[in-house]
């Protein structure tokens, strides 16, 4: 009692020490998905050190339906107060709007430059009821305020800064001035946002349902209390190693402590089952409450180890991948596996004790469905149920996997009807909502003050603003054609345009359009990210080769839409290579623990259909995977070894047992082993599931998919392990016609 009350002391002054001292606050930047040395984000870099300019936030602002925001008094005025009071933000260098710009707002609309900025297309009204004829020729009904964020000392943190930001528009928003604002500082923080959410509301969700469930299952408030304090102590443990190998809380590590607590409870749960079935088949006054801790811990420590040692190069494989997030959730989760295993084992065996009460909870229902996996054992061949469950495992999957999308846009990040999406739709549809970047130059060395070279330019910029991708884009070409609309600059060269435009007094915006020497150009657009159904690789290869067309040469790309792309293509070759790693050290891991060929066969063909089944279902349910929902295989697989290992060293103990107590066994005896190892797999399933069901609440679809996609894993992973592995494996060593306690002794 002693012992156990100074272990719950322990791990809550445990807990209560990180959360107090650990940031747990998710960081999500512009290039969160890479690492700093990464070759996929050095193009993005080489393009912001050619091009230095400043962070931007967009903000559009609806007007009157029917009336022109370039002609409405009432508009003008709104908006020109507007741009003055955002101009006085910390951290906001400079505005752009119909007032602050262009000579004035009538000018914008023959203005190459301010047309573009200011005024995008709306092809959809903002209001219902339609768009009239002659609203449409009326003039523009919204225009776009521009926020360039100050850069270096002068920089402020986003989070602050997009706070201050949106109190200044509820103040000025009202019907007839409709503000909505994007941009990436704004996305991320929002992402951020939604983050934190999930972190603290998801977190303290799951641990009660987790006890919940665990308490339903095992009907022990002792056992119940002792498998969560392992599990939070392993939490904390993690949360408190990642913060001094100074790895930060990202977009995935943010589901940290749950990914943490099902790795503990796959070990307590195996724990609490073989102790449970000692104590409830002892004879009265045999052995105690000691003892059978400690046969428990004996029979489930090897293939604890085993589990640990899979889940392990599991996380391995995720540290090979360049997306940051996949590798920060790789060192993430070694470390919380290596704390599950310690804490499952040092503080939840203590809290087991005293004699469970025979049948109830999952014990009924496991020997149910171990009658039925013995009764599919005992045939020659396929049964129609086994038809059937390969149906649901593997062949429906595999036709999903066809549908799943590994390229959502941006706007999946947001749900339907959510406030925010429905800005990034209004703003993606008036003029693109996701950057990028081309540098190109002249194969022949000419730099873009000669007219060749300038007119390629220009043409390059026509032919990409006509693709429907495209929502709005801009070049040292607009500079120069707007310069030229005055009487004096026709006059001028190129050059001395581009150097009259390099001066402070007209904002030094050819630095973020051409290089110092003139050889190099930026081509700087907006795309559309809603209605895209091709990916954004082929999308930017696309767009490259119509700049080519022009006679220009694509040097470098870079921009979030590029990354996002890269980013797919990440996930989806990480996805197939670390899975088919995995298999491969699975058939060593396999083929040690079944020490038979068919069985190591066996155990890896069922693995497979793990990962198969959690991401071929996402895509039948026609749910994106994205960079957050795709480590959801690896936690399903991770149940799935655990579930499979165990039942086979029960099975080859329960060989080595009847062996050595005369009995005729030729091979594994499967039927006794998923007998006595039914309650606890089917317990985790149970209690995982229910816990991770919980992300389907959340308000950030990423998290939804993940919870959708473990949950269906943990289901196809007890299957797995219950029905296929035995089957595959072929049990033949049991008497066909014996049950399914028949085979051996209790152990």
């Amino acid at each position: 009692m002693i012992r156990r009350g100074l272990l719950a002391i322990a791990t809550l002054a445990l807990v209560f020490g990180v959360l107090s001292v650990v940031d747990l606050s998710p960081e999500v930047t512009e290039d969160f998905f890479f690492a700093a040395e990464d070759p996929q984000l050095a193009s993005a870099r080489e393009v912001g050190e050619l091009f230095p300019g400043e962070a931007q936030v967009l903000v559009l602002a609806q007007g009157p339906s029917g009336s022109s925001v370039t002609h409405d008094e009432g508009y003008l005025e709104s908006l020109e107060a507007l741009t003055e009071e955002l101009l006085q933000l910390p951290g906001v260098s400079e505005v752009s709007s119909l007032t602050r710009g262009p000579s004035t707002p009538e000018a914008a609309l023959g203005s190459p430059l301010w047309r573009r900025l200011l005024l995008p297309s709306l092809p959809q009204p903002l209001v219902e009821g339609g768009e009239s004829e002659s609203a449409r020729e009326s003039g523009p009904e919204a225009s776009t305020l521009l926020l360039f964020l100050a850069q270096g000392e002068e920089q402020r943190a986003t989070a602050e800064l997009v706070t201050d930001l949106e109190s200044v528009l509820a103040s000025y928003a009202r019907p007839g001035f409709e503000l909505l604002a994007s941009g990436v500082p704004v996305v991320t923080e929002q992402i951020r946002r939604r983050l934190v959410r999930d972190l603290r509301v998801m977190s303290l969700a799951a641990l009660l349902v987790f006890g919940f469930a665990a308490g339903l299952v095992f009907r022990s408030l002792r056992a119940v209390t002792g498998m969560l304090l392992a599990c939070a102590a392993a939490a904390a443990l993690t949360l408190g190693a990642l913060s001094g190998l100074a790895v930060s809380i990202g977009p995935l590590t943010a589901n940290l402590a749950t990914l943490v607590f099902v790795l503990t409870l796959s070990h307590t749960l195996f724990l609490a089952n073989a102790y449970r079935r000692l104590a409830v088949n002892a004879s009265a006054g045999e052995a105690s409450p000691q003892a059978w801790r400690s046969e428990a811990v004996r029979q489930t420590l090897p293939a604890s180890l085993w589990c640990a040692l899979t889940t392990a190069l599991g996380f391995c494989s995720l540290l090979l991948t360049s997306a940051q997030p996949l590798r920060e959730l790789g060192v993430a989760g070694l470390v919380g596996t290596a704390a599950a295993l310690v804490t499952a084992y040092g503080i939840a065996v203590p809290f087991l004790g005293g004699r469970p009460r025979a049948g109830g909870g999952l014990a009924s229902l496991g020997d149910g469905l171990a009658s039925f996996g013995n009764g599919i054992g005992r045939a020659k061949g396929p049964t129609p149920g086994i038809a059937a469950l390969l149906v649901i495992l593997l062949l429906l999957p595999l036709w999903g996997l066809q549908r799943l999308s590994t390229d959502p846009g941006l706007l999946d990040y947001f749900a339907p009807g959510d406030e925010l999406r429905e800005s990034l739709e209004v703003v993606d549809a008036a003029g693109g909502s996701s950057p990028l970047d081309f540098v190109v130059r002249d194969p022949g060395g000419e730099d873009f003050t000669a007219a060749g070279p300038l007119q390629q330019l220009a043409a390059a910029q026509a032919a990409i603003e006509a693709d429907p991708e495209v929502g709005s884009a801009l070049s040292a070409a607009v500079l120069v054609e707007e310069a030229r609309r005055s009487p004096i600059a026709r006059f001028l060269t190129p050059a001395q345009i581009f150097d009259l435009l390099s001066q402070p007094a007209w904002g030094s915006i050819t630095q973020s359009f051409v290089t110092a020497d003139r050889s190099r150009a930026r081509l700087f657009l907006r795309m559309r990210e809603a209605g895209r159904e091709e990916s954004r690789s082929e999308v930017v290869d696309r767009l490259g080769a119509a700049v080519e067309a022009e006679g220009l040469e694509v040097e470098l790309v870079g921009g979030l839409y590029d990354l996002q792309g890269r980013l797919s293509a990440l996930v989806t070759s990480s996805l197939v290579s670390g899975l088919g790693g995995l298999a491969l050290l699975f058939v060593v891991i396999a083929w040690w623990v079944g020490r038979q060929p068919r069985v190591a066969g066996a155990m890896v063909a069922a693995l497979v259909v793990v990962p198969i089944s959690a991401l071929g279902w996402l895509g039948w349910l026609g749910r994106p995977l994205d960079v957050i929902a795709s480590p959801a295989a690896n936690v399903a697989l991770a149940l799935g070894v655990d579930s499979m290992i165990h039942l086979t060293l029960m099975a080859r103990r329960l060989r080595a047992d009847g062996a050595s107590a005369g009995s005729q066994m030729r091979g594994l005896d499967w039927g006794e082993a998923r007998r006595r190892l039914a309650p606890a797999i089917l317990g985790a399933a149970v209690v995982v599931g229910s816990g991770f069901g919980l992300f389907t609440l959340s308000s950030f679809p990423p998290t939804r998919s993940f919870g959708v996609a473990v949950v269906i894993g943990t289901v196809a992973a007890a299957l797995a392990a219950l029905v296929l592995l035995p089957w595959l494996a072929g049990w033949r060593g049991a008497d066909p016609d014996s049950g399914p306690g028949s085979s051996s002794a209790e152990s």
